[in-house]
């Protein structure tokens, strides 16, 4: 757990880090190099000025003014535009996995409040009448949704923030750093001595544990489970955050945790919520046919399916068997 805020130097590396507090997650910044202090400075300016843009509770983000229009037509930053087109790319894709209109279903369960509670099938029906990622309009910078109609962007905003941060490194010439945004984990370079990073993955069944060690670099590695944000009824029932919007309900089709690890840390927070609703036979479907990145899946039953892509820089550090699987 990240504890404080600030930022503090260390001149014998010449680096940079800064603790944050932000997108209800705890963050970390991580640079080396000449200009680290500034790099870290600007990136945590830009995570504070990317939750103002996208949050859903905030009255001022382009989320609320979407959310609040009634139907009409509304002109947004253009960064929001393109981020809300992008997650309808990939929920065409998954067939309506990843739906950023689920947001009243999420609220519905208490994951946006807290106030946790099991909704009757009659609620969830009616409020899946007034979901559909295909009822979202994008032309340039204005979007409409139907009237009655929310989106969040929370699948997204983490992974386009690290991409950010990957540019503000680049912009101020760091060429080692790296990020992690509530266990979303970015990198770029590698260590000052040359060395990868290694970036541990929590084990879904005992999350305090690591699960797995990927050595890696240039990458974002993204995970969404079902041990992040989740509550359990009177009867010891557990329900999980990531919606399934066929029928309302946490998805539940045989995955308990999803990694996915690309170049794009957009893409990949988006599919590793997507692919978790997909389930194990959808989700190696997808990465077949559509490449582009590599996933760790966890399964119910205690299995890791890895993919090829980085089966030599995993290490197993679990008691669970990996299967490599292969285009």
């Amino acid at each position: 757990m990240l504890t404080g805020c600030g930022a503090k130097s260390d001149n014998s590396d010449k680096s940079a880090v800064r603790d944050v507090f932000a997108m209800d997650t705890y963050m970390n910044i991580r640079a080396y190099g000449e200009n680290a202090e500034t790099a870290v400075f600007d990136a945590e300016n830009e995570i504070h000025r990317i939750e103002k843009m996208l949050s859903v509770t905030d009255v001022s983000s382009d989320i609320s003014a979407v959310n609040s229009s009634h139907g009409k037509p509304v002109e947004i930053h253009g960064e929001t535009a393109e981020i809300i087109s992008y997650a309808n790319e990939i929920s065409e894709k998954t067939d309506g996995a990843l739906d950023i209109t689920v947001y009243p279903v999420l609220r519905e369960w208490g994951f946006t409040t807290g106030e946790y509670k099991v909704p009757d099938d009659e609620t969830l029906s009616a409020l899946l009448e007034k979901t559909g990622f295909e009822n979202i309009i994008t032309d340039g910078n204005t979007v409409t949704i139907p009237d009655e109609f929310m989106i969040d962007l929370g699948a997204l905003a983490k992974g386009y923030t690290s991409d950010r941060i990957m540019d503000i490194f680049s912009e101020n010439s760091v060429a080692n750093g790296i990020v992690s945004l509530g266990g979303n984990v970015q990198m770029k370079g590698t260590k000052p001595d040359g060395s990868l990073f290694r970036v541990g993955v929590a084990n879904p069944f005992s999350p305090d544990s690591t699960m797995c060690i990927l050595e890696i670099t240039e990458k974002a590695v993204i995970t969404s489970g079902n041990y992040e944000r989740f509550f359990e009824d009177e009867s010891g029932q557990k329900y999980w955050h990531i919606i399934d919007t066929a029928d309302g309900y946490p998805a539940d089709n045989g995955l308990v945790s999803v990694t996915v690890i690309g170049e794009s840390g957009l893409m990949c927070d988006a599919l590793s919520t997507a692919l978790f609703v997909c389930g194990e036979k959808r989700a190696e479907e997808y990465w077949r046919r559509y490449g582009e990145f590599d996933m760790i899946l966890v399964t119910d039953d205690k299995r890791m399916i890895v993919t090829d892509g980085i089966a030599d820089c995993f290490e197993n550090k679990s008691d669970m068997s990996a299967g490599v699987i292969h285009r």
